[in-house]
């Protein structure tokens, strides 16, 4: 229903400010990673991968953008070795402290800036960013997407949070009993607020880029929007079984 989906929003994540200490960022990332574990953010990366794995060689690499503390690379690597697929694993985050913390998951650790990656054109299998796209604002949110497409080799994936009042009322309550520190509560429901419809992801990406993704509604309020750099295909929505 229309009502359940509030208007975007910017709101101010905590989390953003530059001079944020660097233990609270490492804690609430801890929390970042137990909520995408629980509630579908990593679900949803691995379903992408799932489809995107026989188009890869035996031999793969892989970027997680905004990787915060890396665990994504982790279960991105374990995944694909299941599927019969190597995955050489990067870890890439802004802050220095979480690119040296993604080492303890990923292959390697790069402290970077996501609109200026520091990768060759087409020299990555597989760019992937989760949560990490509704951080930014209009303008660098299309950088964003460009310098993905122009990274990637094979596949790009954005896993994100599809908006809704549900999805905002289910993170307030779930953190109490999950013990979440309270910067991680207000930055959860930010995020959610600053989150995309189908509809808003699928439109952004094409008018960025020129190529229509295929956008999925995922699980516990995620989306999905992936798509070759190479081709364009037909636009899809589908809505994927629980």
């Amino acid at each position: 229903m229309a009502v359940l989906v509030p208007s975007r929003r910017r709101g101010v994540e905590l989390l953003d400010a530059p001079d944020v200490d660097s233990s609270l960022r490492t804690r609430s990332h801890r929390d970042i990673a137990v909520s995408n574990a629980l509630f579908g953010g990593t679900r949803a990366l691995l379903a992408e991968l799932r489809i995107a794995v026989p188009a890869l060689p035996q031999q793969a690499s892989f970027v997680d953008v905004g990787t915060g503390t890396g665990e994504a690379t982790a279960f991105a690597e374990r995944f694909c070795v299941s599927l019969g697929v190597s995955l050489r694993t990067i870890g890439l985050d802004s802050d220095r402290g979480l690119a040296r913390l993604s080492r303890r998951f990923a292959h390697h650790g790069v402290c970077g800036s996501a609109l200026a990656l520091p990768f060759a054109d087409g020299s990555i299998d597989v760019v992937a960013c989760s949560q990490l796209a509704h951080h930014f604002e209009e303008g660098d949110l299309r950088t964003l997407i460009r310098e993905m497409h122009r990274v990637a080799r094979r596949r790009v994936i954005i896993s994100d949070l599809r908006r809704s009042w549900l999805a905002v009322a289910g993170l307030w309550s779930s953190s109490f009993p999950l013990r979440f520190h309270p910067v991680s509560r207000h930055d959860g429901v930010v995020s959610i607020l600053r989150g995309f419809t189908l509809a808003e992801l699928r439109a952004l990406v094409y008018e960025t880029v020129r190529v229509r993704p295929t956008v999925r509604r995922r699980w516990a309020f995620r989306l999905t929007a992936s798509w070759d750099p190479g081709s364009s295909p037909t636009p899809q929505t589908s809505r994927s079984a629980r």
